[in-house]
């Protein structure tokens, strides 16, 4: 079907002038549609969900547009723009969260305007306001009920069962690697007593259930183009219940690397403390009383722990033949988990100031 039906199982404003590929994302198929409404032209994004990845789009729509309605709320409550300060998502002429065409799914949100989601780190003041936009959307959501949340990708942070897979990867040792890389096996294992701290923490009900984002990158935040400050906060198909301490951490290990994520040389990779005092302090301007003292308490073992998970996934796919990253070469996931590898040793080294800055900074 083309582009135009597509459009018209949405009840937008005016007559469609053009769709075209948009923005840089890798999971969903993301398109920019521009009608004229009366003398004026309004922008929609069009995305066709990954139902591969996404099994249960009706859960998944559910999580965002229950999120994104409390948000709404509040920034009403706040006197703000509830269209501009989150996402808005257009529905079906028929009411529905989603259209279905031939048997594919199918969603559109307004435009946010005058905003950018930056792809990467090049100004401090950036990682700073994508702190604040972070900080707020946690504050927003303090009073949600995580609890109704659908699980979408389960077990998505629970590095117990991360690591019960990557000793299983290592067991089994179906591509024959194990034996190339024992030092970054012995890397994960020798710190087996990271991996059940949080997890337990939630299971016992001292840490709080908490509203996530699970993709606290830079780019999901869209920055005002004049003030760079920050709009909103996209990208909410991870929204899921966990801990505040995945999402801060999730954070730090993106933003306080200034290499790539795959950079071979590992004597450029090192942890920027100084950026992670930058974001603490954007995040803690903006989340208010929200944050417990366990949850502060635990913020630094957050970002080590969202690290090694990751480095831990990476290791987990290079060992069973790169069938989860998208590799482009030979070798890469090796040297994905190698760089977070490195960071991780970075922060072992500095988490005591690293948790002194999380108890002072308010």
């Amino acid at each position: 079907m083309e582009a135009l039906e597509i459009i018209k199982k949405f009840d937008i404003s005016g007559e469609v002038l053009s769709c075209e590929p948009y923005g840089e994302g890798h999971i969903n198929n993301t398109f920019l549609v521009i009608t004229r409404h009366e003398d004026r032209r309004v922008r929609y994004i069009l995305q066709r969900i990954n139902s591969n990845l996404f099994t249960d789009v009706d859960k998944l729509m559910r999580n965002i547009t229950s999120v994104t309605e409390h948000i709404r709320a509040k920034l009403s409550q706040e006197g703000l723009n509830p269209d501009r300060g989150t996402l808005t998502v257009v529905k079906t002429i028929e009411g529905g969260l989603y259209a279905i065409v031939d048997d594919r799914y199918y969603r559109m949100y307004l435009f946010i305007e005058d905003a950018t989601a930056h792809q990467t780190v090049t100004r401090p003041e950036d990682f700073y306001y994508s702190a604040v936009a972070f900080g707020e959307f946690n504050r927003r959501l303090g009073d949600f009920d995580a609890s109704t949340l659908y699980e979408i990708l389960p077990n998505f942070h629970n590095t117990v069962v991360r690591f019960a897979n990557f000793k299983n990867a290592v067991e089994r040792d179906v591509m024959g690697k194990a034996k190339d890389v024992q030092p970054e096996i012995d890397f994960v294992l020798k710190r087996e007593h990271y991996y059940s701290k949080l997890v337990d923490l939630l299971d016992s009900g001292e840490m709080p259930l908490r509203v996530t984002h699970n993709d606290t990158k830079l780019n999901n935040v869209m920055l005002d183009n004049v003030t760079g400050e920050p709009v909103a906060v996209i990208d909410l198909d991870t929204v899921m219940p966990g801990s505040i301490c995945y999402d801060f951490g999730d954070s730090i290990r993106f933003g306080c690397n200034p290499c790539g994520e795959d950079e071979r040389n590992l004597s450029l990779v090192n942890f920027r403390i100084d950026l992670y005092e930058s974001y603490l302090k954007g995040f803690m301007s903006a989340v208010g009383d929200v944050l417990t003292e366990v949850e502060r308490d635990n913020l630094a073992m957050g970002a080590i722990m969202m690290t090694i998970e990751c480095g831990m996934r990476f290791l987990t796919d290079y060992l069973e033949g790169d069938t989860y990253f998208r590799t482009t070469r030979e070798g890469q996931n090796l040297d994905r988990c190698r760089t977070q590898f490195k960071l991780v040793s970075d922060m072992e080294k500095v988490l005591d100031q690293l948790n002194e800055m999380a108890r002072n900074i308010r």
